[in-house]
């Protein structure tokens, strides 16, 4: 039980979380405005979200206009290139240039000439993008990957395309004047204008002169103050808490203690807040909070080491700041020196601008290290996912972060070692330097012939930095190194605090050999007791090899067909597997046709047919009695886990347009709103992954309220300590077969969905041979 003190502590550190995610939002907001990207405020995207179809639409009505050619000569002249232009990016195009010149810092962005012409200046260069792409497309994606970089801007990026293909035979682009920029950007700004009310002309007189500038309107100016004290109350920033979160409950939140920071974080994320759960899930929930972590006081020293020398390993990433070349001695007077300083100065500029970005993630995960490093013990409040899987609320110093960001994490209570122990310490140094698809046995053979390698390693990793940095999982190998030597080489420590993570093996398909009952799968994916590992990925990939192109035998391995049998339990369609074989593929220097690859994932899924029927066939009855139930005026399907957690899926259609453009960013601009539509081809592909991850979800609630030890989810993986890795073994494996020994679940199911017919159930599978196996949870 929290004291006053620490409640109160507490408190004032999520006080700390409103402020300082306010000031974040008005920080960005500022430096966007600064930066001439008023479009990409919280209130500059809402807002264009909410008037682009408006826009669209007075566009399409006016271009007739254009069309007819009563706009004069000089638009007759562009209108060929105005023909492929989309409506919808004129319009896109257009509010996008009106926010960021109208609420820009600098006053003169907002003259009238200067918005047109700005609006006409993007479109000229978006159709110029589309002639090149169209002309030289070969070399205009070579330009993309080679030259461009988040970091450049727009007209950065245009100029360096222009100068570069100039320098080809490619016809050049036919520059229009300033002239044809300032009227089409005029007509498609008094469209804004006319449409949204937002923005106006106002007058000012100026040293003697008159000039004319777009200025927000004071209708405007309310919305976005609306929207800023809106987002304010969704800016708070989610971190771990000092003290246990507050339980949840059917009548109340749960979480962080200020209902201020609670705001949007549910208990169920984008569920149906109006059902009521089961109360395993509640206790689950519960139970998971009051775990208490603390931060590894060895790989935090490393890190804030590593920081300071800037150097990066793995999804450790902090700034690497190059400084700008000295300044020529004649740069004043000499146009060659000015112009070779400039380009110069640009690529540095360009690289720290891309390093400031990538480290993003490490300077957050700093900041967050920073005040928690000195904390004994702190806790993370969780909620679920709609299918009821458990996700953290904080985004950082969590179970779920990154390889770094795992490492960082240790159970702030400690175990003391016992005999056996050891292999499971020795058990996580191996998976995460790379042995995680070994046998048990070859993985303790690893580590203990590399004793001198894990003591290097523990005792100087910053001089050893090459002998752990290229490990599968770099900071979480080097964490369990430390731990290892110091509690069975050097020991010097006889106790443990080291989450050690096993996983479900194709977790899609031991749900779905659990449901069918379908042994055969059930072997493959290690439901079964086996001496080694099972690999269905290589069993799949030999199986298919019969049917595969002759030239290609010599290529076709487990990993040519990994993450399409990886991804077919979630139902994907050929479609996506042609990308992941193309791409496994071409990672091995090969190149293959779309004939080809017809060839390869018919043989594929052919041979999952055979290798694993069970699974195939209930995929493909969900599909049929999803239709079947939506067909019948079924709105949305909802059932009942095992743990009593319901889940709600709701997929009806929206109105959308989409639009590609060339140059503002990665931009696929969608408008669009949730007709009343049920979208039957979504509820038929996302069914079965969404039955899957409610059923492993499921058995996690189920195992976690047996355990009575420091406990961390990731998905359907579990964490724990060494010294309760045997009991919760034994408890994952009891309550599968629990799930699927003892009850049919999928006939349940079928039931609660209004099947028609009956499941098809394989039925030679005894799932309690679980408790047997292994490497079911390894």
């Amino acid at each position: 039980m929290a004291t006053p003190a620490q409640i109160e502590e507490q408190v004032q550190l999520e006080r700390d979380q409103i402020r300082k995610g306010i000031l974040k939002l008005k920080t960005n907001t500022q430096q966007l405005e600064e930066r001439d990207y008023a479009s990409a405020t919280v209130y500059g995207a809402s807002s264009i979200r909410a008037v682009l179809p408006a826009v669209v639409e007075k566009i399409e009505a006016t271009r007739s206009r254009l069309a007819r050619g009563s706009n004069g000569p000089a638009f007759r002249e562009i209108k060929t290139y105005l023909d492929e232009l989309e409506t919808l990016a004129l319009a896109t195009i257009a509010l996008k240039l009106t926010f960021d010149r109208v609420f820009s810092v600098k006053p003169k962005q907002a003259l009238v000439p200067n918005v047109t012409g700005g609006i006409g200046r993007a479109i000229q260069d978006e159709l110029q993008m589309r002639y090149y792409e169209n002309t030289a497309p070969g070399l205009l994606n070579c330009i993309k990957q080679k030259y461009w970089h988040s970091s450049m801007g727009t007209q950065q990026k245009v100029r360096s395309t222009a100068t570069l293909i100039n320098r080809t035979d490619v016809k050049p682009w036919k520059t229009w004047p300033n002239t044809i920029n300032i009227k089409l950007g005029g007509w498609l700004l008094d469209c804004i204008m006319e449409v949204s009310g937002w923005f106006t002309v106002n007058t000012q007189l100026q040293q003697g002169k008159t000039v004319n500038f777009v200025v927000p309107t004071d209708q405007f100016m309310a919305i976005k103050q609306d929207i800023m004290q809106e987002s304010e109350l969704f800016a708070p920033l989610a971190w771990p808490m000092l003290i246990e979160p507050n339980d949840w409950s059917k009548d109340r939140c749960g979480g962080y203690l200020l209902n201020e920071v609670m705001k949007g974080h549910e208990m169920v994320r984008r569920g149906n807040p109006s059902l009521i759960q089961g109360e395993t899930p509640f206790e689950f929930l519960n139970k998971i909070q009051k775990v208490g972590y603390r931060l590894n006081p060895f790989v935090v020293e490393v890190a804030e080491h590593l920081l300071q020398q800037q150097i990066a390993v793995g999804k450790f990433v902090p700034i690497v700041e190059m400084p700008l070349p000295p300044k020529p001695v004649d740069i004043a007077d000499n146009y060659d020196s000015r112009k070779d300083y400039r380009r110069k100065a640009a690529e540095v500029n360009n690289i720290n601008s891309q390093a400031f970005r990538r480290s993003c993630r490490t300077r957050m995960t700093m900041e967050a290290v920073q005040r928690f490093k000195d904390r004994e013990r702190f806790f993370i409040p969780w909620s679920f996912d709609y299918r009821g899987r458990a996700y953290p609320i904080p985004a950082f110093l969590t179970p779920q972060d990154t390889d770094f960001g795992k490492s960082l994490l240790q159970f702030a209570d400690e175990s003391f070692i016992h005999d056996g122990d050891q292999e499971w310490v020795a058990f996580q140094v191996a998976t995460t330097y790379g042995l995680d698809k070994e046998p048990m046995h070859k993985r303790m053979e690893w580590v203990n012939h590399n004793h001198d390698l894990i003591s290097r390693i523990a005792t100087d990793p910053i001089g050893n930095l090459c002998e752990w940095e290229a490990a599968s999982e770099p900071w979480c190998f080097l964490a369990a190194c430390e731990e290892y030597y110091a509690c069975f080489i050097d020991c010097s420590r006889s106790f443990t605090c080291l989450p050690i993570a096993v996983d479900a093996t194709c977790s899609g398909l031991q749900v779905l050999a659990g449901l069918a009952r379908d042994r055969s799968t059930a072997r493959l994916v290690n439901v079964l007791p086996g001496e080694k590992p099972q690999d269905a990925y290589r069993v799949i990939a030999e199986e298919s090899k019969p049917h595969i192109p002759e030239r290609l035998l010599e290529h076709w391995d487990r990993k040519a067909v990994k993450r399409t049998v990886m991804t077919v339990p979630y139902n994907a369609k050929p479609i996506s597997n042609r990308g992941y074989i193309k791409e496994a593929l071409k990672e091995k220097g090969v190149e293959v046709d779309k004939d080809e690859l017809t060839v390869i994932v018919k043989a594929v899924r052919e041979a999952m047919d055979r290798i694993v029927p069970g699974p195939m066939r209930v995929m493909k009855w969900i599909e049929i009695e999803v239709a079947a139930a939506i067909k019948r005026g079924a709105t949305f399907l909802q059932w009942e886990t095992p743990s009593g957690f319901v889940v709600h899926q709701k997929l009806n259609k929206y109105k959308t347009k989409q639009i590609e453009l060339q140059l503002l960013g990665r931009c696929a601009m969608k408008i669009g709103e949730e007709t009343d539509v049920v979208d039957v081809n979504h509820h038929k592909n996302a069914t079965a992954p969404n039955l899957i991850h409610s059923l492993d979800a499921s058995l996690l609630h189920l195992s976690a309220i047996r355990f009575d030890a420091p406990l961390a989810l990731i998905h359907d993986s579990v964490l724990c300590r060494a010294t309760d890795m045997g009991v919760l073994s034994s408890i994952v494996r009891e309550t599968y077969m629990h799930l699927f020994a003892e009850q049919d679940y999928l006939k349940d199911w079928a039931k609660q969905i209004g099947a028609l017919t009956e499941p098809p159930i394989v039925g030679d599978l005894a799932p309690e041979s679980v408790i047997e196996s292994t490497y079911f949870f390894c």
